[in-house]
């Protein structure tokens, strides 16, 4: 027995992996403790825990390959995906998987950061997080996730422009042809310009519009006004020629600011601000945007007329 009576107790003595394995040898108060030792050390022997894992020596691009084959080739953006991690991995020298902890990523990306914004970084960090998740889904990685560690950078909320009544009035008096009509959806509908210019005539019913195949994958359908329906033309196949370029143009020229990196994504916002302003809610602009969270959409929930308005009444003075 490896549990044997001796003066002062109970003595465990074992070996685990056999005559020329380690030996556990301990001594207890009770029998119970020596019993609940026993078991753990035949347990972690069993689970093979005092073993080290083995070296992962692939190269990350040969991770990167097993990502898309289990997961990235059935994502709508999953060839771009690939790329972008390529690039990055081509960036950090394409290490050995083994090299890759959070010391290696965090050198990495203090190099990075002299000449990319944080938005950058962070986007690569959460790309190499999804392959990582993925291959240990998958069974195709052992050991714990080696970038689990590493936080995002932060990062300041930046401005979500929006269109007054006034700004609008103005581009639309600017706009002609394809490009009118495409601002109208994007305008009306909360589409993005992409949504909105590559609509065919099977898309737009009497009093909505179907948007197919968006930015996650997901159909949504929002509705239109009579109106609007009938400024839209009828016919076969896509409804609009390609028209950002020039919308661009015009809308430089219009003399309307905006941030840096907004260009016609402020359509999108200013259908969703002034949907906010006038009432709408949340939960309504979240599926007629399309978003795949709540926390995306509460980025708008500051400019509801009601926001924060307890705060005059809920203040410790507001009852004296």
């Amino acid at each position: 027995m490896s549990i044997t009576k001796v003066d002062g107790g109970y003595r465990v003595d074992i070996r685990p992996s056999g005559r020329n394995g380690k030996r556990y040898r301990r001594t207890f108060d009770t029998k119970t403790e020596a019993t609940k030792y026993e078991k753990f050390i035949l347990s972690q022997h069993h689970n093979k825990d005092w073993l080290d894992a083995p070296i992962d020596k692939r190269p990350l691009l040969e991770l990167i390959e097993r990502w898309f084959h289990f997961h990235g080739k059935n994502l709508k953006e999953g060839v771009n995906t690939r790329q972008k991690l390529q690039a990055t991995c081509l960036l950090m020298g394409n290490p050995q998987s083994h090299q890759i902890n959070t010391n290696f990523f965090l050198n990495y990306r203090a190099r990075r950061l002299e000449k990319v914004c944080p938005n950058t970084v962070n986007l690569e960090l959460k790309r190499l997080l999804g392959v990582y998740s993925v291959l240990i889904a998958a069974g195709d990685y052992i050991g714990e996730h080696p970038l689990k560690a590493v936080p995002m950078v932060k990062v300041p909320s930046r401005e979500q422009a929006f269109l007054t009544k006034m700004q609008i009035s103005h581009l639309l008096g600017l706009l002609t042809g394809d490009m009118l009509l495409v601002v109208k959806i994007c305008l009306s509908t909360g589409a993005r310009w992409s949504e909105a210019q590559n609509l065919t005539s099977s898309h737009v019913l009497a009093d909505r519009i179907n948007f197919i195949d968006t930015k996650n994958g997901k159909n949504r359908t929002v509705p239109i006004t009579p109106s609007l329906r009938e400024e839209i033309p009828n016919g076969n196949g896509r409804l609009f020629a390609d028209c950002y370029n020039d919308f661009l143009i015009v809308l430089r020229a219009s003399g309307i600011a905006l941030p840096k990196g907004q260009a016609s994504h402020v359509l999108r916002h200013t259908f969703a601000s002034h949907f906010v302003m006038n009432g709408g809610n949340i939960l309504t602009l979240q599926k007629i945007l399309g978003h795949s969270s709540i926390q995306m959409t509460m980025r708008y929930a500051h400019l509801a007329p009601e926001h924060l308005q307890e705060a005059t009444k809920l203040n410790p003075i507001a009852a004296l």
